[in-house]
Parts: structure tokens; C-alpha cells; sequence
């Protein structure tokens, strides 16, 4: 086995090698410091064909991850979003943003849009604005087109781009970009931490840069431990500062400083910016993207809402978050699609869009959604997102766990109960991962059986369907709840229970009759149930209505499937553990971490029930 690895690692180097010297081999390097309006000077790098018989258009990313290698002969192994692009003749720039490795200045995490901006005041736009107008003229060989591409943090980046209004950007495409880092992206979702990402994240990331740097700072070192034990052994929040961060990670004190949603946060929300948005944009998301889906979504939406003679669309695949750029995704889990979905996207959606609008090559045929049904494992076209044919279907919870598309009657109970315990929580997979991991990327299509058999998770079955019913868009939820605590997290996720003559396979080889892929899930920390801003606690044991939505999905329920409903009040340690007592969580101590009694109520006055859009 030794030996294999050995034979394995000199491939992988040999490769490595391979790829960089075909990059050198076609592009001539250069490193620039670009000029911003308030004289800061940010660190470009340009490759540059080297058939210089024709003029080309510019592709650029611009990131907080690095602009790596650095130096003029050091190349890497891939330029772009993809292969496919990187063959097809583009000037490529990367830049290291403001204040990250060798730019000048000082960095802002999700640095907030400024309107009606006065003299030099910057902004991402204005960068963007300023590095484009450098590059258009300066850069030999360009033909005057610009067009911008990122993935995640960097795809915030190319969102905010899209509002720069330089006459020579053209087409950008923002993947997976954040767009609201306390409603629900990878920061909270609707006020819950995504603990062991913003850890990990900012123990590396959020470390002070004491002048420009081709480095990473070191990560930190943490103990040999699963995940899992390792957030449950910690304790409460404040220790992380007490532990590990030591007040040393400036943007760990500001959320700790900003408990709610104010105007920290507000400020950089993406989606109330996006007018008059110039270039046409392809939005890029994944169904199983852990990060940034919100982002996806609701960046196209935004655009959408407010651009409508503008050319925007949007592609979403049964990707994890960037899985459409660089892997070969014929499966995600235990589910297996039958071809390769991410090559797809590459060649025949990204390819098209940026040679057309970058090019004028070929025709627009690309639709308005690009979407993959889940259940179905198929692409299909919309015109538009969520579809317009189809209508709202409320599914209930009922008596005897069931879940049934009629309203309950008054049979008593009308609730049921688990008991929440803040040092017992639910784990969010069945894996046992490290530490230092941000999290386990497959969590969200698992097989829910593990949860299942816990005593602090109910669940709501339909009855095996008669026919296929196919989900496509948003899922409200509306449930009457109470707790004999004073604050509580409520999470909900939607299952699709295979039937026990399923004849597939799991990637260990076990039968998945009764397989219960999760196809949704999200949080809400209660406190914020009627506002983010102005956290309410709860009346212990007082029924109270509680709604939010989980995100998009394209989902077929085949024939002979049934609907699950999983309810339950931890989901650890992807989010931290609630106290179940209404306190800054930031600063709560041990002793406020308190056992809580929780009910469903599921009656026809108070009808607890999901409701979606069902397909016509």
C-alpha cells in the first residue's frame, strides 16, 4: 500500500508538471501593480497568448484567495473556470483584491457598497472599474471586451462587478456568490452560526496582514478529534476567543459585536444593489452547495427583479459548492447520475456564454434556467426561475406521524414531543470527520436513517405515491410550535424515503430500500421568528407560529416514494447549539445551556404544514 501511494504521489507531481509547462507553453506571464482612483496599487497578473496574430478578450477573477504562483517564470497547472476556456484563446487576469497577499491597502471582509460616492471614496465596484479601464488600455492584443467569473467569495466579487458600469465589461458570471452573510449563506443561516466553517475560515483567513505577503498564514492546530467532539467539548462561543482566537481575529470580534441583523450586516446584503446591472450574467449554482446557495439564488433573482430588459441566467446542477468548475460530477454521495453533469455545464453552457458575448462566436441558444431535476437526474430549460406553471400545494402534518395532502381533524394529542439536549445534540451527519475540516460536503443528499432512530428527531411520512410529483422552487414553512425554554432552533428537512424494492446501490454496496435522501434542510433560530433585527424570546410552553423558507429545489418524487418531514432542534456542529435561554449567545456560559421540552401541534386550528410548488 506504501508503495502505491509513493507511485500515486510521483504521478500526481509528474502531472503537475505537465500541466504547468503546457500553460508556459502558451502564455506569456506578466505581474502588474494596477492603480486605484485613491492611489492604492493592487497586484495583477496577466498571461497572454502568445499568438499575437489576433486580439483577444480578458477573463478575470479577481480573489482574497491568492493570485499564486508569484513571480513572472512560475506558472500554474490551469487558467479559468475551466479547460474547455483556457483552450479557447483569452487573455486571463487574476488580482489579488484589496488588502489580501500583494495588494496595498487594507482589507474589508464583504466590503459594504457605497451609493452616491464622493471624490476617491472605493468600493469593489470602483476597484473593478479602475482595473478594467488599466487593463483595456494597457494590455496588448485585447479586443476591448472584458468578462468576469468567480466562485464563492470571489463570485461576490463578480457580482458586485456586474455593477462597476465600465462600457467594456460584457459578460459576467458570479458562482456561487455570498450575497448575505447573516440570512443564509456561510456564515448564519437565518442567525445560526455555521460554526465549524466561520472557525476554520477565519483562523486562517481572518489573521492580520502586516504588510503585503505572498503567504498564507499558518493555520491553526487543533486536536487530533472528530468534529463532533471537538465543537461539544469546546462549550460555549466565548471560548473560541478564550481557547483559540485569543481577540486576535478582527472580524471573529465584530460578529461578536453584532449578534443580530444590524446595520453591520445590512451593509453588506448584495441583493438591494443590483440596478442597472450593464453586462449580460450567468448566475451558477448547486443544489448541494453547503456554502452559498442562498447567494446563487437569490443574486439571478435579484437581477432579474431589477434589470428586466437585461440578459440574465441561471444554471444549477446537483453540484457541491464549486463542483461544476473543476470535477468530473457523475454522482454526489450515495446518488449516482449516469454521466459526467459538471462537463456538461463546462462545455456547453460557460463555453457558449462567454464566446458569444466575449467573441461574438456562435449562436445564443443558452435558456433562461439551466436546471437539474434531482429526482429525475436530468437537465431541463425553463423560462424562467422558479417556473411560472406551476401551483401551490400545502402538505400537512398530521396524527400517527403522517404527513397528507388534507388538513388534520381534532384528534388528541395534536402534538408531538422530543426533549432538546444541549449536550446530546443531533448531528448533522453520520460521518465522523477532523477538526479542521469545515464540514462534511455530502451531508446534504444523505440518508437521514441515522437521525431517524434519535428520540429528539420526529418524523412525518406520506403514504407511498401514486404518482410522481415534481417540486420545483422555494418551500415555505409554516408550523405551531413551543418550547419550555425561552429560545430555540427549529430545523426542518424535506426526505424523499425510497421505496424497499429500490434496487440501487449505496457507494459501500448496501441495498437502499428505505434510503432517506435529504433534499432540504435548513434552520431558524427562533429568537429571530418575526424579526431579525429585534430577537423576541419565547412564553415557555405557549403555542406560537414560527415561518421561514428553505431554499430552491428541482426534485421529481417518483411513484412508490414517499415524503418525509424531518422536525428537530439541533444540527451540530454545522450550526452551533442554541442554549434553549434566551441570552447573547455569544456570551452565554455554560450554565445557560439548558434541556427543553419541544412540541409540533398539528390540528385544523393549528395546522402545521410545508407548502410548495407543485408542477403542473
Amino acid at each position: 500500500m506504501k508503495i502505491l501511494k509513493i507511485l500515486l504521489l510521483i504521478i500526481l507531481v509528474q502531472l503537475c508538471f505537465a500541466q504547468r509547462e503546457l500553460v508556459r507553453s502558451k502564455f506569456n506571464k506578466k505581474e502588474y501593480m494596477i492603480p486605484m482612483r485613491d492611489g492604492i496599487k493592487l497586484h495583477t497578473t496577466v498571461y497572454i497568448p502568445k499568438n499575437n496574430s489576433k486580439k483577444y478578450p480578458i477573463l478575470m477573477i479577481r480573489t482574497p484567495y491568492s493570485s499564486y504562483p508569484y513571480g513572472e517564470d512560475k506558472y500554474p497547472g490551469m487558467l479559468g473556470p475551466s479547460k474547455t476556456l483556457m483552450q479557447r484563446g483569452y487573455i486571463f487576469v487574476i488580482q489579488d483584491v484589496r488588502g489580501k497577499f500583494m495588494s496595498e491597502g487594507k482589507y474589508v471582509n464583504m466590503r459594504p457598497i457605497i451609493k452616491n460616492k464622493k471624490n476617491n471614496e472605493i468600493d469593489e465596484t470602483t476597484d473593478t472599474y479602475d482595473t478594467i479601464d488599466w487593463l483595456i488600455k494597457n494590455i496588448p492584443n485585447n479586443n476591448g471586451r472584458v468578462g468576469m467569473w468567480g466562485i464563492s467569495y470571489p463570485g461576490f466579487y463578480a457580482a458586485v462587478g456586474a455593477v462597476c458600469n465600465h462600457p467594456a465589461l460584457k459578460a459576467v458570471s458570479p458562482q456561487a456568490p455570498i450575497a448575505d452573510w447573516f440570512i443564509d449563506d456561510d456564515m448564519h443561516h437565518n442567525g445560526a452560526l455555521t460554526l465549524p466553517m466561520v472557525f476554520n475560515f477565519f483562523s486562517s483567513f481572518g489573521q492580520k496582514r502586516e504588510k503585503p505577503t505572498p503567504n498564507w498564514p499558518k493555520r491553526m492546530k487543533l486536536p487530533n478529534v472528530d468534529q463532533y467532539n471537538f465543537f461539544l467539548n469546546l462549550g460555549p462561543l466565548k471560548n473560541i476567543n478564550l481557547k483559540y482566537f485569543n481577540n486576535k481575529i478582527d472580524f471573529w470580534n465584530k460578529v461578536i459585536a453584532h449578534p443580530n441583523y444590524d446595520e453591520f450586516w445590512q451593509s453588506r446584503n448584495t441583493l438591494p444593489h443590483f440596478n442597472n446591472v450593464k453586462p449580460a450574467v450567468m448566475v451558477v449554482g448547486g443544489w448541494f452547495d453547503s456554502e452559498d446557495l442562498y447567494g446563487a439564488i437569490n443574486t439571478y433573482k435579484s437581477i432579474e427583479e431589477k434589470n428586466k430588459d437585461n440578459k440574465n441566467i441561471f444554471v444549477i446542477g446537483p453540484w457541491h459548492h464549486g463542483g461544476w468548475s473543476r470535477a468530473n460530477v457523475d454522482h454526489f454521495g450515495d446518488i449516482r447520475y449516469g454521466f459526467n453533469t459538471s462537463a456538461v455545464y463546462r462545455d456547453s453552457i460557460e463555453a457558449i456564454f462567454f464566446e458569444y458575448y466575449l467573441k461574438d462566436k456562435g449562436e445564443f441558444t443558452l435558456p433562461e434556467a439551466f436546471v437539474f431535476d434531482t429526482g429525475k437526474k436530468e437537465f431541463f430549460n425553463f423560462l424562467s426561475w422558479p417556473p411560472k406553471k406551476t401551483e401551490k400545494q400545502k402538505i400537512y402534518l398530521n396524527t400517527n406521524n403522517s404527513l397528507t395532502f388534507n388538513e388534520p381533524v381534532n384528534i388528541k394529542p395534536d402534538y408531538l414531543e422530543y426533549v432538546s439536549d444541549p449536550q446530546n445534540p443531533v448531528p448533522y451527519t453520520s460521518d465522523f470527520i477532523a477538526a479542521n475540516r469545515f464540514y462534511n460536503r455530502t451531508y446534504l443528499n444523505e440518508d437521514q436513517r441515522f437521525a431517524a432512530t434519535r428520540p429528539d428527531v420526529v418524523e412525518f411520512n406520506s403514504k407511498p405515491l401514486t404518482k410522481e410529483i415534481t417540486i420545483a422552487g422555494p418551500i415555505d414553512i409554516e408550523f405551531y410550535v413551543s418550547t419550555s425554554g425561552t429560545d430555540s432552533d427549529w430545523v426542518v428537512k424535506l426526505i424523499d424515503v425510497f421505496p424497499d424494492t429500490c434496487k440501487l446501490k449505496t457507494r459501500k454496496g448496501l441495498p437502499m430500500g428505505g434510503y432517506q435522501m435529504l433534499l432540504r434542510g435548513d434552520i431558524l433560530r427562533g429568537k429571530y421568528r418575526n424579526s431579525f433585527t429585534t430577537p423576541e424570546p419565547f412564553v415557555p410552553n405557549r403555542i406560537t407560529k414560527i415561518t421561514f423558507r428553505l431554499q430552491d429545489i428541482l426534485h421529481t418524487f417518483l411513484k412508490g416514494h414517499k415524503i418525509m418531514i424531518q422536525v428537530q432542534s439541533s444540527w451540530f456542529p454545522f450550526f452551533d447549539m442554541n442554549p434553549q435561554k434566551f441570552v447573547n449567545i455569544y456570551t452565554a456560559e455554560k450554565s445557560d445551556f439548558i434541556k427543553a421540552t419541544q412540541r409540533i401541534y398539528f390540528s385544523k386550528e393549528k395546522k402545521s404544514h410545508i407548502c410548495v410548488e407543485v408542477m403542473k
